[in-house]
């Protein structure tokens, strides 16, 4: 029995199939373009996301030698709150896909704030909204009903049924600022403030549950969708983090700490957010999200932006190719700060370079500065729910490859670290959820009984001098977020 696993990335799309030992046995990997319009923008084009998305499914069957028809499920993980707007009758997307990391709407969010609605800068609501008073025409023919809106999850789901299904599930749309927390829908109050029409709201569903089946023309059989869910919540169930106060880190192209807070919304005092993990069976179960908005992205920066490597596996053996940073330290804030400063505005900074500075310096710099981001928001998050910090901390994603970046968070949080067999949780995830609701597995004591390890990391360093470093390269943060540098 074998599971498709669809995780769209905001840099790439993945297809992973993976059988019911939970083996990965097939994949395929393509980047996705983006573009940057203007200074704090950031869109990417719906067709282009689906047709890579459909190129790396057939690449993965063809490399199992399976076909569409002998796929038990499919399950999608997405990017979350990046914002698709599409023709109903036409399937075709109105406009270019706004990204969760645009910050165009950011002065609408302190508008909304002030009144009263929970929203942020990162959330798919004014974003949305944007698009209604931007795009020509837009507000008329959404409230006539000719419009759809959803997360990149819609619109996968959409594609793959031949437009038979319109809907979401309570991960992702929770990360909208459109959903009611205590209600379970949509929230009308915040549609009517915003307003955005009701009728282009997709149908929400459970996350682990056969809610659709994809087109035999477009998929090339009739499979059962089994699985919607936001990346962070597909990664924390591929985790086993299904118990109040477990914790997991996944590096993608930003760091996402989150915590399982159970059947209660809690709010963070620290620059978190509270988001629907999953929904099974009815019932919701509840996390904090902290985010450090660059990390894989800061690897790609050092490849696209400075040209330093060629390559993203390079960074572990140049990082320790030297003995220490040779006094350079890299605060990674390329698209801001996140969790606890919850400052859109940062920016990176990079600090101590002297003539004898090299690429392998300034690679171990920005490894480092990830590491010491990551626990600052962990500790955070850590206040909020008032648990302890784990003695082995779970980590995925594409960065969790890199054993020096691992080591490096072993040695400043002075806990173990440790990733799963297949570092890429989210697919992992996805496909467990969907699985369960396909048959392939019994339950979450079943896939339990799959989960392998990958590695753990030990610290390595003596904690009065991993203290000492960490407290210096605060306070770099510090003067980076005030802006006073001198």
């Amino acid at each position: 029995m074998y599971v498709l696993a669809i995780d769209e990335g905001t840099t790439g799309v993945r297809a992973l199939i993976f059988d019911e030992g939970s083996r990965l046995v097939g994949g395929a990997y393509e980047e996705v373009e983006a573009s940057y319009p203007r200074p704090g923008w950031m869109e990417q084009d719906p067709q282009h996301l689906w047709h890579q998305t459909m190129a790396v499914v057939r690449r993965a069957l063809r490399e199992t030698s399976l076909r569409p028809d002998q796929l038990s499920a499919v399950g999608v993980a997405t990017q979350r709150a990046t914002v698709v707007v599409w023709e109903r009758a036409t399937g075709r997307a109105l406009c270019p896909a706004i990204v969760w990391q645009d910050t165009r709407a950011a002065h609408r969010v302190e508008q909304l704030l002030a009144q009263g609605f929970f929203v942020t800068v990162q959330a798919a609501a004014t974003k949305l909204e944007w698009i209604l008073d931007n795009v020509p025409g837009a507000r008329a023919r959404a409230e006539a009903g000719e419009l759809c809106f959803g997360t990149v999850d819609s619109w996968i789901v959409w594609n793959l049924t031949g437009g038979a299904a319109h809907l979401t599930d309570h991960s992702n749309a929770s990360c909208t600022a459109l959903a009611d927390p205590f209600a379970g829908g949509w929230s009308a109050e915040t549609l009517a403030a915003l307003r955005i029409p009701p009728v282009m709201m997709p149908r929400l569903v459970d996350t682990s549950g056969i809610c659709a089946e994809t087109s035999a023309e477009t998929f090339g059989a009739v499979v059962p969708i089994g699985g919607i869910a936001g990346d962070q919540q597909a990664a924390m169930f591929a985790e086993l983090a299904t118990e109040r106060g477990a914790v997991k880190v996944t590096f993608g192209t930003s760091a996402m700490v989150d915590i399982n807070t159970g059947d209660s919304l809690m709010l963070s005092e620290n620059g978190a957010y509270p988001l629907v993990l999953w929904s099974i069976g009815g019932k919701r179960t509840w996390c904090l999200e902290g985010t450090v908005l660059t990390s894989g992205a800061a690897v790609q920066w050092l490849r696209d932006g400075l040209g330093i490597i060629a390559d993203p596996r390079e960074t572990g053996p140049l990082a320790e190719s030297v003995d220490d940073t040779g006094g350079v330290w890299v605060v990674p804030a390329l698209q801001g700060l996140g969790t606890p400063h919850m400052q859109a505005s940062g920016r990176a900074v990079v600090g101590g370079i002297s003539r004898g500075t090299t690429r392998a310096h300034i690679v171990r710099a920005v490894l480092e500065g990830i590491a010491y981001r990551t626990r600052e928001a962990l500790d955070a998050l850590l206040i909020d729910v008032g648990v302890e910090r784990p003695a082995c901390l779970r980590v995925d994603g594409g960065a969790a490859a890199n054993d020096f970046l691992l080591q490096s968070l072993a040695d400043t949080l002075g806990t173990s670290v440790e990733r799963p067999e297949t570092v890429q949780a989210t697919g992992l995830g996805v496909a467990f959820l969907a699985g369960i609701a396909a048959g392939v597995w019994s339950g979450l004591d079943d896939v339990r009984n799959t989960w392998r390890s990958g590695g753990i990391f030990e610290p390595r360093i003596p904690a009065d001098q991993r203290e000492q470093r960490y407290e210096a390269w605060r306070s770099k943060v510090e003067a980076a977020r005030l802006g006073s540098l001198s």
